[in-house]
């Protein structure tokens, strides 16, 4: 995925890419030649942004370590030689090295960009068993029958069903109403006008995830119940986040936990992050508050901290996700700067009630909707965007790093509501 720059605010969504410099060189010297290459080292390897500047990186200045090809004229004493077999021997080129290039990182190739279609195929078939129930109860109301009354209200019912919420369910039927009403209608044209509709009450909350890196570390606080994703979530988003070139730190604190601390910590080799860990059992609100002067005194970007799995009718349990809110903000009056919450799609109408809760509790700011693919309850997302209108930052229909990715309002609805 891309990343890029707007003044100061770190923002996904748009698509960008930087292709390094092309590195000129010849091919090797022969036997007995003197001049040869030092081995690269990639502890020079810069992080690749900075601020106002170009997504795309810079170009490298005339002062930087280059391998260039020797452009001289070839030495007489490497004439073609006779090799015996009446041809000749053609000589080996040159290397010419203009600068000391202990610091020489030999760039990757470019990596083909993925088809826009790639994710969209993934997403429709993460929806596919939503997709797929939706579509045959519309079927079953519109099968050769005029829009009346009857197939209207049988209509709102199937809609109210698959858990899109009566709001998206008045407004499908008021649109296919007014379009249709005392016609011949086809479950294809109900797609159709079901689609535009829940684009309309979806593309207010699909924003891109900004982070604004005046102030470092950005601190972004991760939320939800049990298995709603959370560590994984937080994996996948820190993959994104140091390949956009940012210093990233993790907090293991689900303390209650052993495999969410085990796990985080395969997620931070993986996207060499640094992971802040304490003993199972420990104070989570303590090790917050550690990880912020740990990560302010590295100079990190941002700090990502895991939170213990807490079903919203646990007092106890929502308190002390409270009292980690406060001891942030001892820091910084600002802290937690971003507040996701996980949401699994498979929960249905219960996330309704998780979601107002933990916005309550911990200020919830974005959304990150999980398990798309695990249900054919997906349209939960459009309940929660009409009635909490919180942005939603992600969807996942996968457990690959790159089944993660910003919300599309447009691609969501064609693939729930079927349409190509």
């Amino acid at each position: 995925m891309a990343i890029g720059f707007l003044r100061k605010v770190f923002s996904f969504g748009q698509q960008s890419g930087a292709n390094p410099a092309p590195v000129e060189a010849e091919s090797p010297a022969r036997a007995g030649e003197e001049d040869s290459l030092v081995p690269p080292s990639s502890s020079g390897l810069s992080r690749g942004y900075a601020e106002n500047s170009d997504p795309g990186g810079t170009e490298p200045s005339a002062a930087s370590n280059r391998v260039v090809a020797d452009s001289s004229p070839a030495d007489p004493r490497d004439k073609p030689e006779d090799d015996g077999l009446g041809g000749t021997e053609r000589p080996a080129q040159k290397f010419t090295v203009s600068k000391t290039v202990e610091q020489y990182v030999p760039p990757a190739p470019p990596e083909p960009e993925p088809p826009r279609t790639a994710w969209f195929q993934r997403l429709s078939q993460g929806l596919a068993r939503s997709s797929r129930e939706l579509s045959g109860n519309i079927a079953g109301v519109f099968t050769k029958k005029r829009l009346d009354e009857e197939s209207l209200q049988d209509l709102e019912d199937v809609l109210i069903r698959a858990d899109l919420g009566m709001e998206t369910a008045l407004r499908v039927t008021g649109a296919l109403s007014a379009a249709r009403y005392g016609r011949d209608v086809s479950d294809a044209d109900v797609r159709t006008i079901m689609a535009a509709e829940i684009e309309k009450v979806l593309t207010p909350v699909a924003r891109p995830l900004e982070l604004d890196l005046s102030t470092k570390p950005h601190v972004i606080l991760v939320v939800g119940v049990n298995g709603t994703g959370k560590t994984t979530t937080i994996g996948k988003l820190a993959a994104k986040l140091t390949a956009g070139g940012l210093k990233v730190m993790l907090a293991a604190g689900d303390t209650f936990r052993a495999a969410a601390i085990e796990q985080l910590k395969i997620w931070g080799e993986r996207t060499g992050s640094e992971v802040v860990s304490s003993k199972l059992g420990a104070d989570a609100a303590g090790l917050a508050f550690d990880a912020y002067e740990k990560a302010k005194a590295a100079g990190t970007d941002v700090l990502i901290i895991d939170t213990a799995g807490r079903l919203q009718n646990r007092v106890e349990l929502m308190a002390e996700l409270e009292k980690m809110v406060r001891v942030l903000s001892k820091h910084d009056s600002d802290a937690p700067h971003t507040v996701l919450q996980t949401v699994d799609a498979t929960t249905g109408q219960n996330a309704l009630n998780q979601v107002e809760i933990f916005r309550n509790v911990a200020g919830v700011s974005g959304l990150v909707m999980t398990k798309l693919d695990g249900t054919a309850r997906g349209g939960i997302l459009v309940a929660i965007a009409a009635k909490h209108k919180l942005p939603v930052y992600f969807i996942g229909v996968g457990e690959q790093v790159d089944d993660l990715e910003p919300f599309s309002a447009s691609d969501f609805a064609k693939a729930i509501a079927g349409v190509a």
